[in-house]
């Protein structure tokens, strides 16, 4: 539990409720951190900081994987004021400098795997700072490692106000340059009593494990937040969360929370491992990043016997503010909000919508950003008074779940009717022959066509039997123009660090 308006607290409540001694954390090469160990890393880090003249508000550049080197520097800068961003690891090397020049950066924090993408860009910013963590640092940078390990004692935080500044997330550049989404101290608490407890109702006896990494505002909670609020033990993983390395994980660590995406709740039940694995042991699977299809909702509670629990958040909003609930799912539908967030769907005009009626979805909750650095003109477009508007198209039913019916801009116009490519994607991935289907509007013939880009299940052949199959399962249950009218097979599709599919790059 947090003790203190600081983030950095979150630490600290382990030790005021006497359990120091217990493990916060279990790094991928299964060692066990006990909250004392943490709390010594944090401190010794915020000291070290401090000495190398990181002071209130500077930023921080994190270019780490889930182990313990994030925690220790992501809650140390804050314990002194500074202001930790984490970025995707996997970025462009030319992404790396861009974080750098926006935020304003007076240091770096870089796993040492990753200097070489990231180490150029430090080099041509003299006034960078290079700290290298999880590995041996060049002569010209300094070692996290021996940072952690020194010896300081504690180091208490300092004084913050709820609404300062406490982190900043980089948000997806799918349709530009990545966003900095600055957040403040209030923000955490909020998504951990209104969802960790509240919808997960998570406690110190669960043992959590995230495929999602920590520098994703998803991972972020799942990870770090949650676990560190609810006195619960995180279970990490480094490198690529393949479904194997994954099943592995949950068979030999025994989670009884899990977070992953729909991607790979997919590839896991294709795994030939995936009924070997003891899924017992987990009482709440959670789902987020991208849409659930109602298909593999339905595989996998006839497998498991557990319900996933399928959510939408953003890195805006930092978690999930709408979810479905145990004893409380309706398969196709994000669920309905959480406790203190409010939904509204309104049309073009900002005007509320009628039942059912497909519109974009506002959202007000006490865990919103605070605005987008250096983009005034789109915080202004984005945050009206106290809503945000998401970007997602959704419909709200008479029960009250929401219903995801896609971006507003990847809505598809075809012959002068709106189709939602998520309702597509449902359908053909409920045919036995697809395993997985993304589907977007292309420019043929100067004409606009609706594209499916396929994943085919073992056993199955492209061709243009199977397209006229597909094009006749379609229209059996959708409206006769909601079909594809070309089909592409695919070994993957092209995704983010999260496994959301890139839909933008399907239209070339």
């Amino acid at each position: 539990m947090q003790t203190g308006p600081n983030v950095s607290t979150l630490i600290d409540g382990w030790l005021e409720a006497g359990r120091g001694s217990d493990t916060a954390l279990i790094t991928a090469d299964d060692e066990a951190w006990s909250a004392d160990k943490l709390h010594a890393a944090v401190c010794n880090v915020a000291a070290r900081l401090t000495d190398a003249g990181i002071r209130r508000e500077d930023r921080l550049m994190l270019v780490l994987d889930d182990t313990p080197a994030f925690p220790a520097v992501f809650l140390g800068a804050i314990r002194i004021g500074a202001i930790p961003v984490p970025v995707n690891f996997l970025a462009r090397p030319d992404d790396f400098g861009y974080f750098l020049d926006d935020s304003y950066a007076i240091a770096a924090v870089v796993d040492h795997v990753f200097l070489e993408s990231v180490g150029p860009q430090i080099a041509s910013r003299p006034d960078v700072r290079l700290i290298v963590a999880n590995g041996s640092a060049p002569d010209d940078a300094t070692s996290l490692d021996e940072w952690m390990t020194s010896d300081v004692g504690d180091v208490s935080p300092v004084t913050t106000h709820p609404d300062d500044m406490a982190f900043w997330l980089y948000s997806s550049g799918s349709t530009g340059l990545p966003k900095g989404v600055v957040h403040r101290h209030a923000d955490v608490a909020a998504t951990c009593t209104a969802y960790a407890e509240s919808v997960l109702g998570i406690s110190q006896s669960d043992v959590v494990f995230s495929s999602t990494k920590m520098f994703h505002a998803y991972g972020l909670g799942n990870s770090l937040s949650f676990p560190l609020w609810t006195g619960a033990t995180s279970v990490y993983l480094t490198g690529r969360p393949t479904p194997d390395r994954l099943l592995e994980r949950i068979d030999s660590h025994r989670p009884s929370v899990l977070f992953t995406v729909p991607a790979l709740y997919n590839a896991m039940l294709a795994d030939p491992r995936f009924d070997k694995t003891d899924w017992s042991v987990v009482r709440i699977a959670v789902s987020a990043a991208e849409p659930l299809p109602p298909e593999i909702w339905r595989q996998f509670l006839n497998r498991t016997g557990l319900e996933i629990l399928d959510g939408i958040g953003s890195t805006e909003l930092l978690h999930i503010y709408c979810s479905n609930r145990e004893d409380s799912v309706k398969p196709g539908t994000t669920g309905v909000p959480v406790d203190d967030y409010s939904l509204e769907i309104r049309d073009v005009d900002g005007e509320l919508c009628e039942t059912n009626e497909a519109g974009e979805m506002w959202v007000k909750g006490p865990s919103a950003l605070s605005a987008y650095w250096h983009q005034l003109d789109r915080t202004r477009d984005k945050i009206r008074g106290d809503w945000f508007l998401s970007g997602d198209r959704y419909r709200k039913d008479a029960d009250g779940f929401y219903t995801y019916m896609g971006r507003v801009d990847d809505m598809m116009k075809v012959g002068g009717l709106w189709v939602s490519p998520i309702e597509i994607e449902n359908r053909l991935m409920e045919h036995e022959a697809i395993q997985e289907a993304a589907v977007v509007v292309v420019e043929i013939d100067h004409r606009s066509r609706i594209k499916a880009t396929v994943i085919l299940t073992e056993g199955h052949e492209a061709g243009e039997e199977l397209t006229s199959e597909l094009q006749k399962w379609c229209k059996a249950a959708l409206q006769r123009y909601e079909f594809p009218h070309v089909v592409e097979v695919v070994e993957d599709f092209p995704r983010t660090a999260t496994g959301k599919i890139q839909r933008f790059r399907l239209r070339d």
